[in-house]
């Protein structure tokens, strides 16, 4: 768990955050998923409004990616990097993966399910546990979120 692997990892994360913003309108959510040796196996962003697909977040996507790459369901030993907290979905979607590891951004008051309203990944119920790491580069990923919805709103953005 080396801080600075993490940051570069969550700075490409951010990349495909402003990718999705830029390019589909979307809310700019990006997520990295790295194999056990430090390979990108999966990578994805918000799609869910392009794709009409409630499911179409950034984990989904790069999960299936990963999924598709690996002919494999599960996704072991494997680090989820995303630059928002995931939601309830999201994080039932890494336990039945059998993720090692989620590295996330800026925390999600409203629906984050990884410790700020549910903390599902950290549940003794289920047969995995995933180990959670949040707040790597959260100002960063937090101010582009921000932008994102004050843009939407006709407000000018933060500095």
């Amino acid at each position: 768990m080396d801080p600075s692997a993490d940051e570069a990892w969550m700075q490409r994360a951010l990349a495909l955050a402003e990718h999705a913003e830029r390019a589909d309108d979307e809310i700019p959510v990006g997520a990295v998923l790295v194999d056990a040796a430090g390979e990108v196996i999966g990578e994805g962003w918000n799609r869910n409004i392009a794709d009409h697909d409630p499911t179409a977040h950034a984990e989904i996507m790069a999960m299936r990616a990963a999924g598709r790459r690996l002919g494999n369901h599960r996704l072991v030993g494997c680090t989820l990097y995303v630059t928002l907290e995931p939601c309830a979905m999201c994080a039932m979607a890494m336990v039945h993966a059998r993720i090692a590891r989620l590295v996330y951004a800026a925390r999600d008051p409203k629906t984050g399910a990884a410790g700020s309203v549910f903390d599902l990944l950290a549940d003794p119920r289920h047969n995995h546990r995933v180990a959670v790491q949040g707040g790597v580069l959260a100002d960063e990923a937090g101010t582009r979120l921000s932008n994102y919805f004050r843009r939407k709103r006709g407000k000018s953005p933060l500095a």
